[in-house]
């Protein structure tokens, strides 16, 4: 498929018979497919779910099964912490934007609750216990993790509370999520076609009434009375679109299950859908957080550029968008010490020296940098205090010789794999779709097409340029849910 060209719709008259008719056709069976064929099956609609692998899940179930939830869930509560909508909300409006979408950011606050009430109903299990420490995925099973809400400048806006809600895994928990979310709808009528690749919609007096797609070799053709649901997922693993869209993400890996094409964007596209964000994108950066935020991050000329206590996923968006990624992890021994083996996922220092000027020379920097950097961190930090980037007094220390680097850009893989794992973050785009909260995608003028909906990441969802963990997941499976009975209501 080519970025360029959009997948010209079909229109119906042009359809001699239909091979299929339901209700709903839901495009996609990842976690927000998954919440849109519940929510539909249960509000009377007869659903047809595509998936175009040989079964479901999709980059959904390669996720750490984070979910971004709040305002006081029954797992915040047994973890001693209180929480409101609000505060959630004033949160996420900080770290997504500029420009978060302000209406689904509080709609989404305000029934967050519920929200996580559906998911525990639905079979998806939380343990109540908190990891305190900062790391991507923690290497326990402990169900609420803190994602930089309690750092600044957010401290400033919002009352703090950990709200990464993490699906109880003995791994990854994106797995189990999926695991769940597959037996409801298998306990359902629905009728879920593998192996089937959506290509073109179907039109008819400018709405939406069914697609065109290919299983094993051959077309088949699709009608859906109520409305087609397009939970497709983003356009990382298409290259043509990274490029065209998305540039700074070219060459880096990408964090998906490698069907990610933005099919259903382009096809959304083709009957005059708009987008928003398609530039931005989740930067997971390659470094071990609990090592930053003992020690310090530094551009090519030896400055700091943020605090290191904040979500890691910010670090890597300053780190990409501002940086070009050139930027190394410093710290000393004591630091490199304090964090746990089972966390350093092998990682270790590319650069040790006694003195920070023989440091400067082995990385390249300029002379006097690093110097100038650490000499002023430390004279703040014996005093507990960071007065330019506010990192909280939990982490500061003064560092001390031998001193160390680490090059963010060659991975957070052992020296055994080579090359393997380098290059400096892993990616995945947070532009789609424009939609509303009931997942109705609009056109360019800003009103909704007739019978196209969609939800995942194939829309933008909450997102401008920010991104916590937690939020995909959740975003997905609250507006897909809402996708699903706004598709069943057509």
């Amino acid at each position: 498929m080519s970025a360029h060209s959009p997948v010209t719709p079909l229109d119906a008259g042009d359809v001699e018979h239909f091979d299929h008719e339901t209700d709903v056709l839901v495009v996609g069976y990842g976690c927000a497919g998954a919440a849109a064929t519940l929510e539909a099956t249960a509000a009377g609609a007869e659903v047809i779910v595509l998936e175009k692998a040989s079964g479901g899940g999709g980059s959904s179930a390669l996720s750490g099964g984070e979910m971004y939830l709040g305002g006081g869930t029954e797992i915040q509560q047994a973890c001693g912490f209180e929480d409101t909508a609000q505060d959630m909300e004033a949160f996420l409006l900080a770290a997504l934007g500029p420009d978060a979408d302000k209406e689904k950011v509080s709609l989404y606050s305000r029934e967050s609750v519920a929200h996580y009430q559906w998911l525990v109903d639905h079979g998806v299990p939380f343990k109540p216990s908190l990891w305190n420490s900062p790391t991507w995925v923690p290497p326990t099973d402990d169900g609420l993790m803190w994602m930089g809400e309690n750092s600044y400048p957010f401290t400033e806006l919002a009352k703090p509370a950990p709200r990464g809600h993490r699906v109880t895994s003995d791994g990854f928990g994106g797995k189990v999520l999926m695991q769940k979310l597959s037996e409801a709808v298998a306990a359902t009528d629905v009728a879920v076609h593998t192996d089937t690749y959506a290509t073109r919609l179907i039109v008819e007096a400018g709405a939406v009434v069914g697609l065109v797609a290919r299983q094993y070799g051959k077309t088949y053709t699709y009608r859906a009375r109520r409305g087609v649901v397009l939970t497709t997922g983003g356009f990382a693993d298409n290259a043509e679109m990274v490029a065209q869209h998305a540039p700074q993400l070219v060459g880096l890996g990408v964090n998906s299950d490698g069907g990610d094409d933005g099919r259903g964007i382009v096809m959304a596209q083709a009957v005059g859908a708009a987008v928003k964000h398609m530039s931005a994108g989740q930067v997971g950066i390659s470094l071990v957080p609990g090592m930053m935020v003992r020690g310090m991050i530094v551009n090519s000329v030896g400055q700091r550029f943020i605090n290191e206590d904040v979500y890691p996923g910010l670090v890597g968006q300053a780190a990409l968008y501002k940086h070009g990624l050139k930027v190394w992890v410093i710290l000393d021994e004591q630091a490199y010490e304090e964090v746990p083996v089972d966390e350093r996922w092998g990682v270790q220092p590319h650069f040790v020296a006694e003195t920070l000027e023989e440091l400067e020379q082995q990385i390249g920097m300029p002379p006097g940098a690093l110097v100038t950097t650490v000499g002023e961190y430390n004279r703040h930090a014996a005093e507990g205090e960071d007065p330019y980037f506010h990192k909280s007094a939990t982490w500061l220390r003064p560092l001390k010789s031998p001193f160390a680097a680490i090059d963010v850009q060659r991975g957070i893989a052992p020296p055994e794999y080579g090359e393997a794992g380098r290059g400096g973050a892993e990616v995945f785009t947070i532009g789609g779709l424009h939609t509303t909260v009931d997942g109705r995608v609009l056109d360019l003028d800003g009103d909704a097409i007739p019978g196209l909906f969609a939800a995942g990441r194939a829309t933008s969802g909450l997102h401008s340029w920010g991104y916590i963990s937690g939020t995909s997941l959740g975003d997905g499976t609250f507006f897909g849910r809402r996708a699903g009975v706004a598709a069943a209501s057509e």
